[in-house]
This record gives C-alpha cells, sequence and structure tokens, in this order.
C-alpha cells in the first residue's frame, strides 16, 4: 500500500509537494477509510480538488511517469524522458527532478527515491524498513561517459558478475528497477518492488481513457461479464440485466486476428423493460453507463483485490450521486485497496458524515511562483475548520483555497467594420 508520494521541480509543481495516506489521530469513519497494516493506519482513499491548470492532474501523471520509469525502462541509451521540469523558474528548468515513494508490499516496508533530467537518472536509492530503515542500493550516473555504477550496502552478497551484469542493463537513462528486469538475477528486495510496481499501480485513467482497451491490453477481458460485475452495475439503477458473454468471447477471439477493430463493437448490454429482454451495442449507450461499465470493473478489483487505482475526473459523465455511490461502495467494500483520484464535483463536501479531513486534499498556485501547492483538509487549523464548518461553503468560497480566481463576465470585443 501507498504510504507517501513527494514531487519535486515535475510540470506545475516547483517546491516538493507530499501526497500522504498516513491517517491522522481522527477516529471518524475509521472503520470505512483507514487500514491498519505494519503498525500504520493508512487511507483508502486521496481525493484531489482544484481549480483548472492548479496542479491536480499533475500529481496523479507524476505517480504514472514514475511506474513507467520502472515498469518500461528505454531501450536505447539515446532515449529521452518525455516531460518538463518547473518552467517558470530559470534556476529549475536546469535542476533535477526528484520523486520519492514509500510504500508496503508483502508487509515489509520500502522507500525509494530516484533523480533525474530529461536525458538520464542522476542518483537512485532504495531502503528497506527491518525494523530500521536500510539501505539496499545507492545508483549514481558518469553524465560524461555515460555510465551507471551501483553499490550495494549491507553485506549484501553479489558477486561481481552479477553486479556486472546488472550495470551493464541499468542504461544511464534506466532506473536500477528497470535494468534488473533485463537480468536473470534474483535480488529479492528488486523484485519485490518492481513486483509492487508492476501489480500493485495501475496506469493513469483519464476522461479520455477506453476503459474496455485497457482492460483486454491487460488480458482481464473475462471481468466484462462478471456477475459480480453485473450486480454492481443493477445497483447503480441502469435497468441492465447482464452482459453478452458470447458476444465478449467472440470479440477476444477476433480481435486476436484483427486488433484493429474495437471490442466494443462486440459487447451488447442487457436490459429488461416492462419484463422485455433488449441486447443494446455498448456503443449505443449513453457516455454515463458506457463510464461507469468501465468503473464498475475497476469498483469489482478493488474490492477483491489489493490494488490501487488514479483515476483524473472521476465523476467525469457522472451523476453527482453516481459519483458518490462510487466512492461509498468503495469505501464500504474494499479492503487492501486505494483510490487515488481527482474531482470537480463538490457535492461530497456538503455532508462531513462520508469524508474525512485527511482525505480532501487541494491544489492551489502560489501566487508569487504560480507553482502549485499540495495540502489536505487536515493541515488547516482550528481557526479555518472547526467541526461546526461547513466544507462546501468554505471551500465554494475560497476559504479554503483551490477554486479558480475569475474576473467579471463582460467582455469588450474590438468592433472591426468589414471592408
Amino acid at each position: 500500500m501507498l504510504i507517501n508520494f513527494s514531487i519535486q521541480n515535475f510540470g506545475a509543481i516547483k517546491d516538493r509537494q507530499t501526497l500522504s495516506f498516513e491517517a491522522d489521530r481522527a477516529k471518524h469513519l475509521e472503520d470505512y477509510y483507514v487500514i491498519n497494516v505494519n503498525n500504520l493506519r493508512l487511507l483508502k482513499l486521496g481525493l484531489i480538488y482544484g481549480a483548472n491548470a492548479s496542479g491536480k492532474t499533475t500529481i496523479l501523471k507524476a505517480l504514472d511517469f514514475l511506474r513507467s520509469l520502472i515498469i518500461s525502462p528505454k531501450i536505447l541509451k539515446t532515449e529521452t524522458f518525455d516531460f518538463e521540469p518547473f518552467l517558470f523558474d530559470e534556476k529549475t528548468r536546469t535542476q533535477n527532478t526528484v520523486f520519492e515513494i514509500d510504500f508496503i508490499h508483502n508487509d515489509i516496508r520500502y522507500f525509494y527515491e530516484v533523480q533525474l533530467n530529461k536525458k538520464a537518472i542522476i542518483k537512485e536509492e532504495l531502503y528497506v524498513y527491518n525494523p530500521n530503515k536500510t539501505n539496499v542500493f545507492k545508483r549514481t550516473t558518469d553524465l560524461d561517459y555515460e555510465l551507471t555504477s551501483i553499490s550495494f550496502v549491507n553485506k549484501r552478497n553479489l558477486g561481481k558478475l552479477e553486479k556486472k551484469s546488472l550495470e551493464m542493463n541499468t542504461l544511464w537513462n534506466n532506473t536500477v528497477l528497470g535494468g534488473f528486469s533485463k537480468t536473470n538475477l534474483e535480488i529479492k528486495e528488486l523484485k519485490e518492488v518492481t513486483d509492487w510496481f508492476n501489480n500493485y499501480l495501475t496506469m493513469l485513467i483519464t476522461p479520455k481513457t477506453n476503459i474496455l482497451s485497457f482492460f483486454e491490453k491487460n488480458n482481464q477481458m473475462d471481468l466484462l461479464s462478471n456477475k459480480d460485475v453485473v450486480e454492481i452495475l443493477k445497483k447503480a439503477d441502469f435497468n441492465i440485466a447482464g452482459i453478452s458473454k458470447t458476444k465478449i468471447q467472440f470479440a477476444l477471439l477476433y480481435t486476436k486476428t484483427n486488433p484493429l477493430l474495437k471490442i466494443d463493437n462486440f459487447i451488447n448490454i442487457e436490459h429488461v423493460v416492462n419484463n422485455q429482454h433488449y441486447e443494446i451495442q455498448y456503443s449505443h449507450e449513453s457516455q454515463g453507463t458506457q463510464r461507469y461499465y468501465g468503473l464498475a470493473v475497476i469498483l469489482y478489483l478493488l474490492i477483491t483485490k489489493s490494488v490501487s487505482f488514479t483515476i483524473d475526473e472521476l465523476e467525469s459523465s457522472l451523476h453527482p450521486e453516481l459519483f458518490i455511490h462510487f466512492l461509498l461502495s468503495f469505501l464500504s467494500n474494499a479492503k487492501k485497496s486505494q483510490l487515488i483520484a481527482t474531482a470537480h464535483n463538490r457535492e461530497l463536501l456538503n455532508n462531513k458524515d462520508i469524508f474525512r479531513n485527511d482525505a480532501i486534499w487541494i491544489t492551489d498556485k502560489n501566487n508569487e511562483s504560480c507553482a502549485t501547492e499540495l495540502y489536505s483538509l487536515a493541515d488547516f487549523n482550528t481557526n479555518v475548520i472547526r467541526d461546526t464548518t461547513n466544507i462546501f461553503n468554505a471551500y465554494k468560497i475560497g476559504k479554503l483555497g483551490g477554486v479558480p480566481n475569475l474576473g467579471d463576465y463582460y467582455i469588450e470585443i474590438e468592433n472591426h467594420e468589414e471592408s
């Protein structure tokens, strides 16, 4: 599970910002929001609010970028990284970007840090808690010769040939973890950490993501006709009776021979209206039904597995009540999973009986530097937020930040007469 994730000098983020899943001391909604693991109280949910261009999506993109560094190492040392540092400062344009991530996998806590520029990984370190924080390896890069050097600490028994093999596969633009995935070595900590990035974290889902293609790519198409997924859809009141399993199986067979065909052309959703059964092609369903169908599969995985999903604009194409229904279904049923999402929907903030302050995050732009600042409702003192404070109203009027700074409605347009 994710404990903390820190970002520095990435996109709209200039100074170090941290998204934390460590619960505060509050016992409010403890059974729904908090998971106890390794003597830590970790939150299931991190929901990020903020104005457009305030950096909400940047937080999710940073986590997705880090994941890609690990699981999709570069093939050629001439390849560069597709990102920008903070550009509104001459100094940060040439400074390193830094990611730090603190997580638990198979009951063991790890801390990983990587520093990079657009050409190369500059520095990289991995620590394990057993129980004290102990270094596993340190990596440095010779930028002149474009070579990687890795030193293992804690008296690790790694032969010279094995170490050389790892260094040879860790190009200057690869992480050690990415290089490890190219070798035939057995190093427990590296295997555990790469496994966490591969299997616990999932790729970022945006409003433009074709969720059905996402599951096809991950060989999980059988989930689309799962009876429990259908039950989740039924609870969302879509008059849905089932999913055409035969169509899905045919799609799997057909798209393997013709990958240009879209999966959603093969899926039929069964409806019952006035005791009559009807099949509607998925592509003919409303955007809301299509979106929630994909979210229903995600919800099923969040409930049945140990996994983390990052979703940008979770409420996209959803009614406010359905947005809240999804979140409450997740919080009430998931036991080992986490959800990180951005949202504009404020309905949730109008009812303190369904959210915790430490699970609600806000991104705001610094007035001077125009850089993103990230903070949670739990960071405010009692002068700003009391037990009796209506969070919805406080956020709406800008007391908590994270809202657009809008001008008046009048627009002066210069009158150009036609010649």
